[in-house]
């Protein structure tokens, strides 16, 4: 237990963290990885060499110091980091040695000695943190332990089918190689793909979410492939994997299905609103509530479906699925999903092309052209009891979070999950 002395300790550090807290994390991974590179196959290198985990890193650091005194208002985060390290098969030992080369990275960016009383407090706050951390994990451990289908650590999948969904976007088909059962996960969640990366010489995990809801028949995943031609960016050392160098047969490692974002509640209204690759869980959750709220009246006779609707039959919950992209070209699952809307009339898409192609057409292919804004949509959109869900990149998460405030939707029916920020792994 921390003692007053040592909170206001970890406390004094906060605005040290705020100016240099990235520098500080940037030296603790590479410290940790030179000292312990069989490491590299877990911390994913493509948000090594971005920058992006250091920066995730010393915002929870950081976020950590300012709330030490009631670190129970970060549990959320907690929660979603924990699943995380729960789908890379982080165990207990890693914390010792993450919190080694932590307190030595403290120690040594900052110029204090091992013995001074702010390592020896930062070493008891790292210890309780840890221990939050594996707790949680553990539960979640049993959790995918005591269902059907699951399994823990690595699980070896073979790729039955390549799809290519749009220029960008390729789905992936994933059977067991066991031939053993599948879980029934929860729509919107993600598994973690491993597979060795030529460029590196070694394995590297990335999270994708799962772009289908359970069918205990394959696991899909839907990748963008992450290259160099747009402006400063590197190419994704898994997706440039998993679109240039493996084909149909070829096996890949999967961690079970996970996340503590997915589906709430499909018996009431839901918004489904995402950018460019971030319609994948909502894909999921389309599919997902589109299967479980199917009129049985749908397999009658053209007859029998005239007669049914004069019999009160219930009306089942409505859908709106919003998305934003560039254009057609990129525009993954498009016939799909406008196949789905012309079997449903409880689904409404709503689609916005920010710059589209001479062959696009409005009120055919998108509904609005430029960056999707949804003050300027009609009230009909919203309802005001639905939960709505959000994914896409962090700027558009931001944007759509805010608008639907505005519109006066409370923020326990908002529901997001931002995808290419690294993760945050303490």
């Amino acid at each position: 237990m921390l003692s007053q002395h040592q909170i206001d300790l970890i406390k004094s550090t906060v605005p040290v963290l705020r100016e240099n807290g990235v520098a500080l994390t940037d030296y603790f991974y590479k410290r940790m990885l030179g000292n312990n590179p069989e490491l590299k196959e877990t911390f994913n290198m493509g948000h090594q060499r971005s920058g992006a985990q250091a920066k995730a890193l010393a915002g929870a650091v950081l976020a950590y110091a300012e709330n030490i005194e009631d670190p129970s208002v970060l549990a959320p985060v907690v929660e979603l980091i924990c699943h995380k390290h729960v789908s890379l098969n982080i165990q207990a030992p890693e914390y010792d040695i993450v919190g080694e080369n932590l307190l030595h990275s403290i120690s040594e960016v900052l110029n204090i000695p091992m013995e001074h009383e702010l390592i020896e407090a930062w070493g008891l706050a790292y210890g309780q943190l840890a221990d939050l951390f594996i707790q949680t994990e553990q539960k979640i451990y049993l959790e995918h332990q005591q269902t059907q289908g699951s399994w823990l650590g690595w699980r070896d999948f073979i790729i039955a089918k390549k799809v290519k969904e749009s220029d960008e976007i390729t789905s992936f088909y994933l059977v067991p190689k066991d031939n053993g059962a599948l879980p029934k996960y929860k729509a919107g969640q993600y598994v973690t793909v491993r597979v060795l990366v030529p460029e590196l010489g070694i394995k590297q995990p990335r999270q994708y979410s799962l772009s289908d809801c359970a069918s205990g028949q394959y696991l899909r995943i839907s990748v963008k492939r992450e290259d160099a031609k747009v402006e400063g960016q590197d190419p994704g050392y898994v997706s440039s994997t998993l679109h240039q160098y493996l084909n149909e047969h070829d096996v890949v490692e999967l961690s079970a299905p996970t996340g503590n974002f997915f589906l709430v509640n499909p018996e009431k209204t839901n918004v489904l609103i995402s950018a460019g690759v971030g319609l994948t869980p909502m894909v999921a959750m389309l599919n997902q509530l589109l299967t479980e709220n199917t009129d049985p009246n749908e397999k009658l006779s053209f007859w029998q479906k005239i007669k049914a609707q004069f019999s009160h039959a219930p009306e089942k919950p409505a859908i709106h699925f919003i998305h934003a992209a560039r254009n057609s070209r990129v525009h993954a699952m498009k016939n799909a999903i406008q196949g789905l809307a012309q079997q449903h009339d409880n689904l409404d898409v709503f689609v916005a092309y920010e710059h589209p192609e001479q062959q696009d057409k409005l009120g055919q292919d998108y509904d609005t052209q430029g960056r999707l804004d949804l003050s300027k949509l009609d009230k009909k959109w919203f309802p005001e009891h639905a939960d709505y869900y959000l994914c896409g990149p962090m700027p558009f998460m931001q944007a759509q979070h805010q608008a639907l405030l505005a519109r006066g939707i409370p923020q326990e029916n908002i529901h997001s999950e931002a995808f290419g920020t690294g993760g945050v792994t303490l």
